[in-house]
């Protein structure tokens, strides 16, 4: 039985573009390739009210104490990958609390594991060794829409009542998926056809950025916008950060944020109560734990 094809996809189809884009000089080269992205800040937009639904999703599920999946294959599960990791160094989160389940495991992070995703069966073992349950949310990245591992985790967590999303770069009338909410951020054909590492990966990147950053700044992470939660007790740099920002919060000398800091066990908002409230740690904590979190709400608290 042969394959179903696949080259009706929007990420598959031959830009015309770009039809002679291996005889062209290099500066040409570049510049074609950057009027090509100029595209996918429209395909964003077109599926902004998407894409705040499943945000809404997954601040739902955090706040019932749940966690993020992310799952995906090659670029898709690396580009999910970094987003998870990122999220406990800038929010100070459990790392579990946004996990990535990438097709092939371990070995897919730095080297091409091609075959595995077309295992439909294999996230939804990895999911179950994690506990997937009902309060959490998985979101299945599959650029071209059609990824059997990703599917295979939507079904899943539907089986399990999970929360689900699905995010693709082609229409969903040319693949459709079973999730509760579906992002389509259509950018069309690649420079280099079937190469979803250059839009597709671009634009998801970008998709993953706004869903961590929106959903932790909902969970008060976030004060304007000043990463109130950095972890500044990892290296010279966030302790720099953190002492920069107690000072644009409170206008006290950078001397006398990096006091403050030491004696808040390098928790920034705790740093800033200290100063603002003239209160010790265990009042500065009380008041936080009070507020929900909220530093806004801490300070306007008597």
């Amino acid at each position: 039985m042969s394959e179903p094809t696949r080259a009706h996809l929007a990420t598959e189809l031959v830009n015309s573009a770009t039809a002679q884009f291996d005889t062209l000089a290099i500066a040409d080269a570049v510049a074609l390739m950057q009027r090509e992205d100029e595209s996918i800040h429209a395909a964003l937009a077109a599926a902004r009210a998407d894409l705040a639904r499943a945000i809404e999703l997954v601040v739902e599920r955090f706040r019932r104490g749940g966690r993020l999946f992310y799952v995906g294959a090659g670029t898709s599960g690396r580009l999910a990958l970094l987003d998870a990791v990122e999220c406990p160094p800038t929010f100070q989160t459990d790392p579990s609390l946004v996990q990535a389940v990438l097709a092939g495991g371990a070995v897919a992070v730095t080297g091409a594991v091609e075959g595995a995703e077309d295992d439909r069966e294999a996230a939804g073992a990895e999911l179950a060794r994690r506990g997937l349950g009902e309060r959490d949310v998985v979101f299945g990245i599959a650029a071209g829409g059609t990824t059997p591992f990703v599917h295979g985790a939507i079904d899943f967590a539907r089986a399990r009542g999970a929360a689900t999303v699905f995010l693709a770069c082609v229409p969903r009338e040319q693949v459709p998926d079973r999730a509760d909410v579906s992002v389509r951020i259509v950018t069309g054909p690649e420079v280099i056809a079937g190469s979803t590492r250059l839009k597709a990966g671009t634009v998801t990147k970008l998709a993953l950025n706004t869903v961590t950053t929106v959903a932790m700044a909902q969970l008060c992470k976030v004060h304007g916008n000043l990463m109130v939660d950095v972890d500044t007790t990892k290296n010279a740099k966030l302790v720099e950060r953190g002492a920069r920002i107690v000072t644009t919060l409170t206008g006290v000398p950078h001397a006398r944020a990096l006091e403050l800091l030491r004696e808040a066990r390098g928790r920034v908002k705790l740093a800033v109560l200290l100063q603002e409230r003239r209160c010790n740690l265990e009042q500065a904590q009380a008041a936080l734990d009070a507020a929900g979190g909220s530093l806004r709400k801490a300070l306007l608290q008597r």
